[in-house]
């Protein structure tokens, strides 16, 4: 009796089985005749396509730089004394040789005025011992005088000479230094922030200064590239200069224009990069010292090369391939090599030619040989004409002919019956 039992279980349990298998795998088959009818029977598949060209593509080798001016003085005193005025602005255009700040001339004024009493004391000195050797040299001449005396006062000539150009030498000395409380802007370029006012005490010593002037006008920018660059770089920076260009934080936005200066005589073995730097005209102050920059090195440009959008380049098991959208509104796979590519464009080395339709959207249904439409007017192929109407047709017009007419007599007749 057990064994019945357990035979009937087993029976039923097969039986639902079966059912929930049955249930389970009829929609499934149902949805997926569904949807393989629905991708053989919805026709052509919808597709966006370009068209390739031909252009002069740049080759171009990107780094981050910052900002560094061309140029950066702290004016210092250069003697001490007392601040009498200060004549410039915060943040003020100067150029070179501009007053900026005068220093209390009064002790040094007097020690060049000494020594240009001293130069003339001892010129009159030297005056008068020259007509005293003019007259020896008479009387040595005749023997009245001591040939020893001659030349002593000779001596005394000499020493003279000797004492006015140490004179004119203070002189000089004094007037540079009082030269010196005169405070000049040593190059073209903006003050920074005042550092002292007029009426303190500056000292030659003191390590702060008066201010900074900052040349900004043009201006520099160092940058860094990986030293695997290097070698192109050299090889066409030898053969004339290169331009750079810098961007915003957008990396699209062009801020100034400028040339490559200097390449640097050592690689950062630390980061395995070499560092450049590049010079900007900076006429608007579109670039300010300590900004960081994107830039943009262009090192040569390829000539009339075949160029497709990079959204058309695929990748697969074998390399890239594209989609190429033929004559007959077919698709056809075409392995490609792509000699350089940015997130715009691509550079195709061998495997397009020019002006061939290439899908950039629409890859999710696309297969080989694969019936597509071309949905953007810039790359859908020309429309085809209309076939003449023939001229039987054209001379017989709509509603003319035996046809129509026995329509409408068997019309009419209709309507009189009703």
């Amino acid at each position: 009796m057990p064994s019945r039992r357990s035979i009937a279980t087993a029976v039923v349990a097969v039986v639902v089985i079966g059912a929930a298998a049955a249930i389970w795998w009829q929609p499934e088959r149902q949805q997926q005749s569904r949807f393989g009818r629905g991708f053989r029977d919805a026709g052509p598949v919808p597709v966006i396509a370009a068209l390739t060209r031909r252009a002069d593509v740049p080759v171009n080798l990107d780094g981050v730089g910052t900002t560094r001016a061309l140029n950066t003085v702290t004016v210092r005193p250069q003697v001490d004394g007392r601040l009498v005025s200060v004549n410039f602005d915060e943040g003020q255009e100067v150029q070179r040789g501009y007053v900026l700040a005068r220093i209390d001339p009064v002790t040094y004024q007097a020690a060049y005025d000494q020594a240009v009493a001293k130069k003339a004391q001892d010129e009159a000195q030297l005056a008068n011992a020259r007509i005293d050797l003019d007259r020896y040299t008479r009387l040595a001449a005749t023997n009245s005088i001591a040939k020893q005396q001659l030349d002593t006062q000779k001596a005394m000539v000499a020493q003279l000479e000797a004492q006015v150009k140490l004179d004119q030498a203070a002189i000089d000395n004094a007037k540079a230094i009082l030269d010196y409380t005169t405070i000049k802007a040593p190059i073209d370029g903006r003050t920074g922030m005042r550092l002292v006012d007029s009426g303190n005490i500056v000292r030659a010593s003191d390590s702060s200064g008066i201010v900074v002037i900052t040349q900004l006008q043009p201006i520099s920018v160092l940058f860094t590239l990986p030293q695997q660059q290097l070698g192109e770089v050299n090889r066409t920076f030898a053969e004339g200069p290169l331009p750079v260009e810098v961007f915003g934080p957008d990396n699209k936005t062009v801020i100034d224009k400028g040339v490559l200066k200097v390449v640097d005589n050592q690689v950062d073995q630390t980061t395995g990069t070499i560092k450049l730097k590049a010079e900007f005209a900076n006429r608007q102050l579109q670039l300010w010292p300590g900004q960081f920059v994107n830039v943009r090195l262009l090192i040569n440009t390829l000539k009339q090369v075949v160029v497709a959008p990079t959204a058309a380049v695929q990748r697969g098991p074998n390399g890239p391939f594209v989609f190429v959208v033929r004559s007959d509104s077919k698709v056809a796979v075409r392995p490609v090599t792509v000699a350089q590519q940015d997130e715009n464009e691509s550079v195709i080395g061998s495997g397009l030619k020019a002006d061939e339709r290439v899908v950039t959207t629409g890859f999710a249904r696309l297969t080989a040989g694969a019936q597509v439409t071309v949905t953007n007017a810039e790359a859908a192929p020309p429309p085809t004409a209309a076939p003449a109407e023939s001229t039987r047709e054209r001379r017989r017009g709509p509603g003319r002919g035996g046809g129509g007419r026995r329509d409408r007599r068997s019309d009419a007749g209709v309507d009189q019956r009703r």
